[in-house]
């Protein structure tokens, strides 16, 4: 029966463990495909305008959120009210709007296998905003690390055959607003207790995002479509475009809880590594040993954060985890000592009560032998000591009631 037992708990193991890493291949996949069909409908398929296709991006997440949150109730909803909402997501909203915007710019000039190594640059920028913010502490061997990792970018830059200034200054500030945005959303979001899940941040971030889309479409985009006629608009290639991302937002979805962080690191760093060389072969991207040796460098760094991060993690809830199961709190053993002191006060009462009562006892047979005494010295004297005998027996009952009320003075009476 053991042995069953062991051998169908390695089985669940064995099939956890599996569904685990078909979810993280499914996000590779899915995010591999986002990533390259955004490269080719904006570098090649005739339609360049990076604000046009995020803008479609938010107004169909928009949709879709809606139809998940209020109408088929898939996930909570928060209930914030308007003035929360613009304390606390527009911001989010304006800086996520500005990531997208100059990261899909950055397309019409980078090419992906580069677009991904300056990614390495991510972890820095997170660590940085989070110490601006005082979301991070400043730790010199974290610093140190960062810029090993911003040495590694340059070296891929310096390898980098078709670089465009224009593109890498997009890039890097795309990076530099995603950053400040996760440090953002842990400011004014998680630490007030309003953790939200993909699909409750399409809901709420896909309609600020739009609404600080609107404005630079108008004035950068809009004349340039209503002017020229040298672009093309496929919508069922659209659509299709914006199906993809919406089905990546639900791969993240279904991936929350089923890895760890670890995990997920690794695999991101793997799907870079195969988008450098899917746009080597798709879009012949030109890489250069020098490329290569940056970015491997830049994923040594990254790797290296990663497990001080890890560590950290770790070592923090061990330490709660010891103040948990530390010495019993002084509260509680106040309390228990209160406790026995109570029950030990109780006993005494009841001890003293019954000394009282063997004493009354004493007392009443006393008035009892007096009483047949004085019976033969006349009916007065008799009534003058039953009452003296009374008075004495009011006088026991008086003590009686006193070591109930706990004082130690009731002795003394």
């Amino acid at each position: 029966m053991a042995d069953k037992a062991s051998l169908a708990a390695r089985a669940r193991v064995v099939r956890e463990v599996l569904r685990s890493y078909f979810y993280v291949l499914v996000w590779m996949s899915i995010s591999i495909s986002v990533i390259l069909f955004n490269k080719w409908l904006l570098a090649y398929s005739g339609f360049p305008f990076p604000i046009s296709l995020t803008l479609w991006h938010m107004a169909f997440c928009t949709m879709v959120g809606t139809l998940a949150v209020r109408v088929f109730k898939v996930v909570k909803s928060h209930n914030m009210t308007r003035r929360d909402y613009i304390r606390r997501v527009m911001p989010i909203g304006m800086l996520y709007a500005g990531s997208l915007w100059l990261s899909n710019s950055a397309y019409l000039y980078l090419s992906v296998s580069f677009i991904q190594m300056t990614k390495s640059l991510m972890p820095g920028l997170v660590f940085a905003s989070g110490v601006f913010l005082g979301t991070e502490k400043f730790s010199r061997g974290t610093t140190l690390n960062m810029l090993l990792i911003a040495f590694g970018v340059l070296v891929c830059a310096l390898g980098e055959q078709n670089l465009v200034f224009k593109g890498l200054l997009q890039q890097l500030a795309a990076l530099q607003f995603e950053a400040m945005r996760l440090t953002m959303v842990q400011v004014l979001m998680n630490s007030k207790g309003l953790a939200m899940n993909p699909m409750q941040s399409l809901y709420y971030v896909s309609p600020a995002c739009f609404i600080c889309l609107f404005a630079p479409f108008l004035s950068v985009e809009l004349p340039h479509l209503m002017t020229h006629s040298d672009w093309t608009f496929n919508p069922s290639i659209m659509l299709a475009n914006a199906l993809t991302a919406f089905i990546l937002n639900l791969a993240v979805f279904l991936l929350i809880g089923k890895t760890s962080a670890l995990t997920m690191n690794i695999a991101g760093v793997i799907k870079d590594w195969m988008l450098i060389f899917f746009s080597y072969y798709l879009f012949k991207a030109p890489l250069t040993r020098l490329n290569l040796a940056g970015y491997a460098f830049c994923c040594s760094g990254v790797f290296v954060y990663q497990y001080m991060k890890l560590q950290a993690i770790r070592a923090n809830a061990a330490k709660a985890t010891a103040q948990n199961q530390g010495p019993p709190d002084e509260e509680k053993m106040i309390g228990s000592g209160s406790k026995r002191h109570a029950e030990r006060s109780k006993e005494d009462i009841l001890s003293e009560i019954r000394r009282l009562q063997a004493e009354m006892s004493q007392l009443d047979a006393r008035v009892q032998g007096s009483g047949k005494a004085f019976s033969m010295h006349g009916m007065q004297d008799s009534h003058h000591h039953q009452g003296s005998g009374l008075n004495d027996g009011s006088s026991g009952n008086h003590n009686e009631s006193m070591p109930a009320g706990g004082g130690p003075g009731s002795q003394k009476g």
